[in-house]
């Protein structure tokens, strides 16, 4: 059996392979019009919608629908705890079996790792102290003391107003060091380098794209070391926006949403709501107490700017029981807020940080920051042991450039690049599973 090396470059597309010649040469260098149709090494293929990470890795990791498999966004409503979470990473909120399960794998920074049946694993684990302290680290099952070797993991670019290639870097050393020293049957790497400056700036800048190429080139070089078979995907294609829409500043003024007004801002209040959206990029999941109440959600949304569509779950095969009543999706310009508040000095207090798990939406304004001078002047509290909070993240939505979420054209769209000698490249994210096993016997 020869081994499978799967290297996740997010927001990879095909009109992107012109700058990335270690990628594009792994395709078979496709001429213009194969960056279209497809050919034996590269195909466009379709996500789920969502078309954002953890829905799409899930479903290439499972084949299975969201609906099936369940994970139905990057968060949902916790309907039992009256909770929106974003960004959990216990492998057991994938209702399916994964390709993987069945191989010696190792698995870098693919997202739903903790508690993976992989061999081998490396993914971001932050120590949290009991007086609200956070230390980064990563949660290392590699036996490869991946930050003694290759120092701390830059946590800052990961993700927050310093977002950038230090990470990818760091992910694709370490992916080396474990395929060239443990040899697994399957490894899955994670790139996020693209997903950065795509969503802050309005033009997608080829330097990101090499510069990602270099981080791949790192992998395919260890792969080849050990004989591996390299598949490289991405997960979706980010779009230029202009336009936030803040469903949820709808709904209240309908009187529709809740929220608990208290020392620290406004607070959404979901288990008290009749209705909310848990908006994601440009798909939201709009949950209906009272379903009376259903066709009123409905118009509402229908009648605001920048909404493309409202759907029953199932149509889009959303039908799974985390999803929200209503799918409403935006316009191919526009993304949804998940901003709550019509008063930007009752914001609650975590708006303006970085705080993914606390944030009921996802918030893409994290990627950039208020000003430098307020930002030195948190650490500098934080240095002298001072109490601090790191409010440097403007509550401007505007500044966002750049979304996903939403089938696009597939010049702009996620793609497939691996050896065709298990058969035709899959054309459909749910394929991918059947692709690997096909690849590996």
């Amino acid at each position: 059996m020869k081994p499978v090396c799967v290297i996740n470059v997010v927001g990879l597309t095909p009109r992107l392979l012109a700058h990335a010649p270690t990628i594009r040469s792994l395709a078979g260098n496709p001429t213009p019009d194969q960056l279209k149709s497809g050919c034996e090494n590269f195909a466009p293929w379709t996500s789920p919608l969502p078309a954002v990470t953890c829905v799409s890795q899930a479903t290439m990791l499972t084949g299975m629908s969201p609906g099936q498999h369940g994970i139905v966004g990057n968060g949902w409503y916790f309907r039992d705890t009256q909770e929106i979470r974003f960004w959990q990473q216990a492998r057991s909120l994938v209702q399916g079996p994964a390709f993987y399960d069945d191989y010696e794998t190792a698995k870098m920074f693919w997202w739903f790792n903790q508690s993976s049946t992989a061999r081998y694993s490396c993914t971001p684990k932050p120590h949290y102290g009991c007086d609200g302290s956070k230390v980064f680290d990563v949660l290392d099952h590699t036996g490869c003391q991946l930050t003694q070797r290759h120092g701390p993991f830059p946590f800052f670019s990961f993700w927050g107003p310093g977002a950038g290639l230090p990470c990818s870097r760091w992910i694709a050393d370490a992916t080396a060091t474990v395929l060239r020293e443990k040899k697994p049957q399957i490894t899955l790497a994670y790139l996020p380098h693209l997903d950065y400056d795509f969503q802050r700036l309005p033009e997608q800048d080829p330097q990101r794209v090499a510069e990602v190429d270099q981080c791949v080139g790192t992998i395919v070089a260890a792969a080849d070391d050990i004989g591996a078979q390299v598949v490289v995907v991405s997960e979706y294609g980010l779009v230029p926006v202009s336009r936030p829409v803040y469903l949820n500043r709808e709904l209240r003024k309908q009187g529709l949403l809740s929220v608990r007004r208290g020392p620290f801002g406004e607070i959404l209040m979901p288990g008290e709501s009749k209705s909310f959206a848990v908006c994601d990029h440009q798909l939201a999941h709009v949950y209906v107490a009272d379903p009376d109440l259903k066709p009123m959600v409905r118009s509402t949304l229908e009648s605001i700017p920048g909404v493309g569509g409202v759907f029953e779950p199932g149509e889009l095969e959303l039908d799974h029981p985390r999803s929200g009543e209503l799918i409403a999706l935006a316009d191919s310009d526009a993304w949804f807020s998940y901003y709550y508040w019509d008063d930007d000095q009752l914001a609650p207090d975590f708006a303006r940080t970085v705080d993914i798990h606390r944030k009921p939406g996802y918030d893409p304004c994290e990627l950039f920051l208020t000003s430098k001078l307020r930002a030195a002047a948190r650490l500098m509290q934080k240095k002298l042991g001072m109490r601090y909070k790191m409010d440097v993240i403007p509550l401007d939505a505007t500044l966002v450039r750049g979304s996903h979420g939403l089938h696009v054209d597939p010049d702009d769209g996620p793609l497939v690049i691996g050896p065709a000698t298990a058969g035709p490249l899959p054309t459909d994210m749910r394929e991918f599973a059947a692709y690997v096993r096909a690849l590996l016997t």
